[in-house]
């Protein structure tokens, strides 16, 4: 059967549909992240799945996605509130929020010797999901579909300038925190299946890919969607016939388009 014989297994056919609306939604998600330089904040909340975890744990919580995703949203919104109070540069300040949460949940998962079973959590494996959780993801592209419709003037309104947001009336704070907590539920809502150490490469590299060879801001969406997605696929296909995990392999494919684009824009001066 050739490239089409993965088609006989179904946890291929639930990755690949997973694979669909993830990519996507990364690149959608993925060219703001660039824009607002929050390159940072997203590695920050992938670092604090770990701690939601932990926190999980102590409290008794046998659902370790709820404490992921309610830690994740709460540490989202303190760091948006900080980084905008403190005169530190924002870099510094999400380095510190970072190390300090990846250290608690290491601290707290791995008493008594039981970070073993956790540790799968760090490069994710997109062949386990379920049709369930595909649903789930759908929602969640829904989700950031309707923010993007009715936000994204005036979030990039926002990023650009936030004084002239104000004067125009644009409410700034509210803006930035339902980014914030946008992104925190999209990080968390795709680690299981991504894995800590790679979802933020999958949501920067296709955008900082996009924005290389990109002149307005049309292309620059549709090319970090069009990279993320065939990354994706073609990662899946990859890892499949080469037996390697698959996240890794998306990340490779996409670095090395970034690479190629990079390249391409400075030898077209773009």
């Amino acid at each position: 059967m050739g490239w089409f014989s993965w088609l006989q297994y179904d946890f291929m056919k639930y990755a690949f549909f997973a694979i669909l609306i993830i990519t996507p939604l990364f690149g959608f998600v993925g060219t703001m992240i660039v824009n607002r330089k929050m390159a940072f904040f997203s590695d920050a909340l992938g670092h604090s799945a770990l701690t939601g975890i932990a926190v999980g744990v102590v409290l008794g919580v046998n659902n370790a996605s709820i404490s992921m995703v309610v830690f994740a949203v709460i540490f989202a919104l303190l760091l948006n509130q900080i980084s905008s109070r403190v005169s530190a540069s924002t870099d510094t300040v999400i380095s510190v929020f970072s190390s300090c949460s990846i250290a608690l949940g290491l601290a707290i998962l791995s008493q008594g010797g039981n970070f073993s079973k956790y540790s799968s959590i760090l490069v994710g494996d997109i062949l386990s999901i379920t049709p369930a959780e595909i649903w789930y993801l759908a929602g969640m592209f829904a989700v950031v579909l309707v923010f993007w419709a009715f936000g994204f003037n005036k979030l990039l309104a926002v990023s650009l300038n936030r004084t002239l947001a104000k004067s125009r009336r644009i409410p700034v704070c509210w803006m930035e925190n339902l980014f914030a907590v946008l992104t925190a539920l999209i990080v968390m809502v795709s680690i299981k299946w991504i894995g800590i150490l790679i979802i933020n490469a999958l949501l920067i590299l296709p955008a900082a890919a996009s924005a290389n060879i990109s002149q307005n801001m049309r292309e620059y969406h549709f090319f970090s969607v069009l990279f993320s997605m065939f990354s994706g696929i073609l990662g899946m296909l990859v890892s499949y016939y080469v037996n390697v995990a698959t996240g890794p392999t998306i990340v490779i494919l996409a670095s090395i388009i970034y690479f190629t684009t990079y390249w391409w824009g400075r030898r077209n001066n773009v």
